[in-house]
Formats: C-alpha cells, sequence, structure tokens
C-alpha cells in the first residue's frame, strides 16, 4: 500500500497542516489504522478504501491517540491524492463516505472546495479550566458538538497565547477554537486551534473548526464569504462560505512524500 504525507491548506511545502492519506489495498481494522497514525505521528491521517456500494470512498481519520469524527485537512489532503494519482478525473467528484456524513470535494482552478457540515455554535458559560488554562479574558464563550469557541479582543492576543495544555486536557472537549477579528486586511478573521485531550496540543490549520468559525463570523459580521488565517506556526489559508446547513471550504495542498506502507 502507498502513504502519502501532503501539507493542506497551503501552496508551500513544510507550512500548513500536514496529513497522512493511506489507500487502502483491502478492509484494516481499526487497531491497524490506529497504530499506523501513531506511527505517523501527525495531527491526522487519513485511510481511505474505494466503496463498492456507493459512487465514492469509505473515509476514517485518526489522530496518534483516538479516532475523529470529522477532520477537514486530512480530507482535502485525501481528495488531493485522489486527483494526483489519476484514481479520479480532474473533473470528478471525491466523494467520501465518513461518520460525520457524506462529504464531498471538487476542483476549483488551483484549489479543492469541501462540502461540510454545518456545526454552529450556541453561547455558553465557560469551564474554570478553560480560561485559566487560555489566560484570557473572552468577549464570547460558545459550544457545538464539538468543540468551544472562544472570541477575544485581538489578533494580538489570538497570536501571544501560551495555554497551559496539561490544564485544558481536562475540559470535556475535542479541542478550543480561539477566535478575533483580523487587524490585516488580506483576512477577516484569524484563530488558533487547540485540541489535547486528542493528542494534538495545537493543531496547524483546523478545517472542521471552520465549520463554526464560518457561522460564528456570519452572525458577527452579517456576511456569508470570508478569508480566514489559522495563525499557528505554520499557517494556513482557508477561504469560507457559509450556506443555509453546509460550510464550504476552499484551500490547497502539496504532496511532501509517498512511501511503500508493509503490511
Amino acid at each position: 500500500m502507498e502513504i502519502y504525507q501532503v501539507d493542506a491548506f497551503t501552496n508551500k511545502m513544510f507550512s500548513g497542516n500536514p496529513a497522512g492519506v493511506c489507500i487502502l489495498a483491502s478492509h484494516k481494522d481499526e487497531n491497524w489504522m490506529q497504530n499506523v497514525a501513531k506511527e505517523m505521528n501527525l495531527s491526522e491521517t487519513a485511510f481511505l478504501q474505494k466503496d463498492n456500494d456507493n459512487d465514492g470512498f469509505k473515509l476514517r481519520w485518526f489522530t496518534p491517540v483516538r479516532e475523529v469524527e470529522l477532520c477537514g485537512h486530512a480530507t482535502l489532503a485525501s481528495a488531493h491524492v485522489l486527483w494526483e494519482t489519476e484514481i479520479l478525473g480532474e473533473n470528478m467528484e471525491a466523494r467520501f463516505y465518513t461518520k460525520s456524513g457524506l462529504l464531498t470535494a471538487k476542483k476549483t482552478g488551483k484549489w479543492i472546495e469541501l462540502n461540510f457540515p454545518k456545526e454552529e455554535d450556541q453561547e455558553t458559560d465557560a469551564p474554570e479550566e478553560l480560561l485559566k488554562a487560555l489566560g484570557v479574558i473572552p468577549k464570547y464563550v460558545g459550544k457545538n458538538m464539538m468543540d468551544y469557541i472562544v472570541e477575544v479582543e485581538s489578533e494580538e492576543i489570538v497570536r501571544k497565547l501560551n495555554p497551559d495544555f496539561e490544564l485544558l486536557k481536562k475540559v470535556n472537549t475535542r479541542g478550543v477554537i480561539v477566535t478575533s477579528i483580523s487587524s490585516s486586511k488580506e483576512y477577516d478573521f484569524v484563530s488558533r486551534f487547540f485540541g489535547p485531550a486528542y493528542g494534538i496540543n495545537e493543531d496547524p490549520v483546523t478545517g472542521s473548526a471552520h465549520c463554526c468559525l464560518g457561522p460564528f463570523w456570519q452572525r458577527k459580521l452579517n456576511r456569508n464569504v470570508f478569508t480566514a488565517y489559522q495563525a499557528s506556526e505554520r499557517g494556513g489559508y482557508v477561504k469560507v462560505k457559509v450556506g443555509s446547513e453546509r460550510v464550504y471550504l476552499k484551500g490547497q495542498a502539496i504532496t511532501v512524500f509517498c512511501a511503500e506502507l508493509r503490511e
């Protein structure tokens, strides 16, 4: 089997969010996939298998410590590999059957557009450990089915965050999104994403977080289309369009290497 490492939400190697993509030749159990993800030691490794009952691929994502129900950058990387290897023609839609339902991707010039579920948040009280771990005074705290979202006063605060990850790990959530309006004209808002409970202290660029960020900033700015920047050390750009029930995420990707995975 071949396994790829792809930098997603970027057009330059060694930036964006690296994902593993493994195209399965036959069925593999969860323990095997988890061990491969642990070996790759990336925020997510995606496992693709042709779905003979449907027109598409079964897709699962694993962090080094557990399976997740939704991952944007590894889906982007998977679609990129299918087109790059010509498993799919450039004009063909990539269809993925996942724990979050059917996800699709299509090529639009040099960009890939993902069709993802909208994961809107609801305002909530912040757990004491959350704010203490982040060390911020929030403007707003919300939560959706996966993550907390914390709005802060400025991009400078977002960029300078240095969370207490051991304390943040105690918060009952997949992850924590911290966001603010951008101070730059290049993009509309910035964010960072922390998921220590899932083995990822900081994720470089988190597509699934923008399923929440898009609707959040739609409410705040009364707009549907955004250019977003995730201000991690590697950094990455996401184009976001919010629909009535779906969120459309555009990004680019580049393959770093391909290797043979011995069974």
